[in-house]
């Protein structure tokens, strides 16, 4: 039968994610790092992830495919939902995969520290908190940081912070709607010197540098941006 289903374009899709959670049917998961449509008779054809897609890679279509079959919904939730809550509890979405490391040894941890200083110079630093009109945006190089990019990366005060103004957000929790109108307000209507984006390496973290870059664009600044990848062993990837 000819119906409306869902379309994923894999050379957009970032993985985040996003699209994987709003899905109440379980109709896509996460392979290879990107999102999949698991089977035509699990999607109901709404499109309730259109929406949750920062990358505009999902679309309706219409096209012979199997009739959504709400028993087969059922089963494959239930069948999915032992498997999740026991092992990964992310619902395939790779930034929530669970790792464990060993801290490196060595011969500095004998040796008593001197006391790190804090390089942060304004308050409040989330960006639903912070005002687009603050004082201290005048003449700022801006970070924008992921949430957990300040507990990865050790010297994140004295090498990414150092000189900066600050922001932080996470794209997987926080509700980011706001987040472009603010950025693209701060950028806008002041005088910002340059833009500088710490993500982590999960996909999902993809959506705070694409966020910050098309707030640079929509400011109509040409101001220099730039992206620091953070790896989940507190390793810089690239910059």
């Amino acid at each position: 039968m000819k119906r409306k289903i869902i379309k994923i374009d894999e050379s957009k899709c970032n993985g985040c994610g996003q699209c994987v959670s709003s899905c109440a049917e379980g109709a896509i998961q996460m392979v290879n790092g990107k999102a999949k449509l698991v089977s035509d008779n699990y999607c109901d054809g709404l499109g309730a992830c259109l929406g949750e897609c920062p990358q505009d890679a999902i679309k309706i279509i219409e096209r012979e495919a199997d009739a959504f079959n709400e028993a087969a919904v059922k089963k494959h939730l239930e069948k999915s939902k032992p498997k999740v809550e026991k092992h990964q509890h992310h619902a395939g979405c790779p930034g929530m995969a669970m790792h464990s490391f060993e801290k490196k040894m060595s011969s500095a941890n004998n040796t008593p520290a001197a006391k790190a200083e804090s390089e942060l110079t304004q308050w409040p630093v989330q960006l639903h908190l912070v005002p687009p009109s603050a004082p201290y945006w005048e003449g700022a190089d801006l970070l924008i940081s992921a949430d957990c990019v300040p507990f990865t990366y050790a010297n994140f005060h004295s090498e990414l912070l150092k000189g900066k103004k600050l922001v932080i957000a996470c794209p997987k929790l926080d509700d980011t709607d706001p987040y472009l109108e603010k950025l693209t307000e701060i950028i806008r209507d002041n005088d910002i010197r340059s833009v500088t984006v710490a993500r982590m390496e999960v996909p999902c973290c993809g959506g705070i540098a694409m966020i910050a870059e098309r707030a640079v664009k929509e400011s109509g600044k040409g101001i220099p941006f730039k992206v620091i990848t953070i790896s989940i062993r507190g390793e810089i990837m690239d910059r």
